[in-house]
């Protein structure tokens, strides 16, 4: 089934177009209309730190001068979108990185020099923040994904390899990012049962919304808002995952339906996580956008 239409990126190219950042409107160009990876680029610089990392916004939760981890797994995904992190952004990357890392081998979420700026309640702010999962993965699965070598992440995979085998409870964002380095991993054997786990946890905890009719049966994790449900191609974003096994197609269909009928009237999507700023929310939901027409398209070929 074609999933998405020129009536629907008409209508997101009007929204990003007047609200978007033009970070996303770059982004947006180069996806959807004529490759431009400069023009990405030169939109990410923005965003760069003088110490090799990322900040100002860039993640839209996430705010200040200082570079945050949780801000460089973001510029990872925008940088694999733009073909660079196989040359030298990709080894700056891994460098910065290498700063953070924790004796296992991970990088922590946020720094304590978040704390001097405005960020979300559910963002808690450490001393001496541990590596985490969350973070670790997203930095490194884009770097995997594109063969990138360096010492630095050949370290961070370990820990992530690590921290997947140990997921029992679990909530979907970490979920997302054990995805993301299962189906980045060069080890097929080892992603492949460690994915068919990790759908029986989702499964079992009710951690998905497989029929957007019934809310009720999808179990919130501690601090997520009333309604940050998560359906089947939030945890599958493209046909080719691991994840997606985890899914009927009927289940699969009935989440896209839903995801295509969230396109509101200004043709964007909405964010579904906690309202924390309504600048942030402004900002946050060209990205979100950006992913619906991007999971719609996946499925569409």
């Amino acid at each position: 089934m074609a999933w998405i239409d020129d009536s629907t990126i008409e209508r997101a190219a009007g929204y990003l177009w007047t609200s978007g950042r033009v970070l996303e409107q770059r982004r947006f160009t180069h996806l959807f209309d004529a490759p431009d990876p400069a023009g990405v680029l030169a939109a990410l610089d923005a965003h760069r730190t003088p110490d090799g990392g990322w900040a100002y916004g860039l993640e839209p939760d996430v705010r200040g001068p200082a570079a945050q981890p949780l801000a460089a797994g973001a510029a990872a995904r925008i940088l694999g979108e733009a073909g660079a992190l196989t040359g030298p952004r990709g080894g700056e990357l891994c460098d910065w990185a290498a700063t953070l890392t924790t004796p296992d081998g991970g990088v922590p979420a946020v720094l304590p020099s978040l704390r001097g700026y405005p960020h979300p309640p559910f963002i808690p702010i450490a001393d001496d923040p541990p590596a985490e999962l969350l973070s670790t993965g997203q930095i490194a699965a884009p770097l995997l994904r594109h063969g990138v070598e360096h010492a630095w992440l050949a370290g961070a995979q370990e820990f992530c390899r690590r921290a997947v085998e140990a997921i029992d409870t679990t909530h979907p964002y970490e979920v997302f990012t054990a995805v993301g380095i299962l189906d980045a991993s060069p080890d097929r054997a080892w992603a492949t049962e460690q994915a068919a786990r990790l759908g029986e946890l989702v499964r079992r905890q009710q951690l998905v919304l497989l029929d957007p009719a019934h809310p009720e049966q999808v179990r919130l994790a501690p601090g997520y808002a009333p309604r940050e449900y998560h359906l089947p191609h939030d945890f599958a974003p493209r046909p080719d995952s691991l994840a997606r096994a985890w899914f009927s197609d009927a289940e699969l269909e009935r989440g896209l339906l839903h995801l295509l009928s969230a396109q509101l009237p200004d043709g964007g999507w909405p964010i579904n996580w906690a309202r924390w700023s309504e600048s942030t929310e402004h900002e946050a939901r060209p990205g979100v956008t950006l992913s619906a027409l991007l999971t719609l398209r996946a499925y569409s070929n």
